[in-house]
C-alpha cells in the first residue's frame, strides 16, 4: 500500500494547495488512521450518504471537492449532519483532503475541462496567478464562430448531463468570449466584465446577480452548480490512480444532485 505522503504529494502536483483562495480551507483536513493507504473515493460534497459509502466501502481517504470541516468547529457532535459525517468517518479511520479552489484554478483542473467541454479556444486565466499566468482564478476563452447563448447553454447541458439551464440574456446573441466559474460564479460577475467577457459560464447566480451582469453588457449561462463540477471528480480519482502505484480510486457512486426539477 502506498504511504499516505505519497498520496497527497500527487494530490498537492495535480492542484497545487497555492492556487487556493485565501479565504479556502484545503489539504488534509482529517488524518487517516493509518499511513499507508490502499482505498481513496472522490466525490463533491460529503452528505451522509456519500460518507455511508465511503464507510462501507472502506475507504482510506475521502478527497471531497467542497471542504469539510470548512470552518473551525467549536464541538463535533452527532446533533448535526455535518458532526455526524465526521464522527463516521473518523470512526471509519478515514481521512478527508480537499482542493476545492486549487482544483478549479489548476492547470488541467475544472475550469479548463469546462473550457475543453465548450469547445473554446485561446483559453487563458480571467486572473492569471502572479507567479504562474498560465494559471490562476476562472478561465476564458472563445467561442466557436456563430455559436450563440442558446448554443452555449445547449452544448453545456449536453456535455455535462443536464435538462434544464438557466441563463440571462438574448439566446440569439453570439457568446463571444466565454468566461469560466465552476460552482458559484455569481460573485464573479465584476472580475469576468474586467477580463473582457461577453458571457459567463459558471454553476449558480442569484437573481441580483444576473441583473448586475445584463447591466454590464454580459450575458450568463447557470448549469447547476452541482452539475459544474461533480463530472470532474471522475477525473480527478482517474488521474490520482494513474499518478500513485498500489491505489485504488473511484468516485462516489451514491451522490446525488440535492436539487431536482418536477
Amino acid at each position: 500500500m502506498p504511504p499516505l505522503k505519497a498520496v497527497t504529494t500527487a494530490l498537492e502536483h495535480l492542484a497545487p494547495l497555492r492556487l487556493a483562495a485565501s479565504w479556502d480551507a484545503v489539504g488534509l483536513l482529517v488524518a487517516p488512521r493509518r499511513q499507508a493507504i490502499e482505498r481513496v473515493m472522490t466525490c463533491l460534497t460529503l452528505t451522509p450518504e456519500v460518507a455511508a459509502e465511503a464507510v462501507r466501502e472502506r475507504a482510506d481517504l475521502v478527497v471531497s471537492h467542497h471542504p469539510l470541516p470548512f470552518r473551525p468547529v467549536p464541538r463535533i457532535t452527532a446533533d448535526t449532519g455535518p458532526g455526524r459525517v465526521l464522527l463516521d468517518l473518523i470512526g471509519a479511520g478515514a481521512g478527508i483532503w480537499s482542493s476545492h479552489t486549487a482544483w478549479d484554478s489548476a492547470s488541467g483542473g475544472i475550469n479548463d475541462q469546462l473550457a475543453v467541454l465548450l469547445g473554446l479556444t485561446h483559453v487563458a486565466p480571467i486572473e492569471p496567478d502572479a507567479d504562474l499566468p498560465a494559471v490562476g482564478f476562472g478561465r476564458a476563452g472563445t467561442a466557436t464562430e456563430g455559436c450563440t447563448l442558446a448554443d452555449l447553454a445547449g452544448r453545456g447541458a449536453e456535455a455535462l448531463g443536464v435538462r434544464h439551464v438557466q441563463i440571462a440574456g438574448d439566446p440569439h446573441r453570439p457568446a463571444g468570449r466565454v468566461g469560466i466559474v465552476c460552482g458559484s460564479g455569481g460573485d464573479c460577475i465584476e472580475q469576468a466584465a474586467r477580463g473582457g467577457c461577453d458571457t459567463l459560464f459558471t454553476g449558480e447566480v442569484k437573481l441580483h446577480q444576473a441583473t448586475e451582469a445584463l447591466a454590464a453588457g454580459m450575458a450568463v449561462v447557470a448549469v447547476g452548480h452541482h452539475a459544474s463540477e461533480r463530472f470532474s471528480m471522475e477525473v480527478l480519482a482517474k488521474k490520482l490512480a494513474a499518478a500513485v502505484d498500489g491505489l485504488f480510486c473511484w468516485s462516489s457512486r451514491d451522490e446525488r444532485d440535492p436539487l431536482g426539477w418536477l
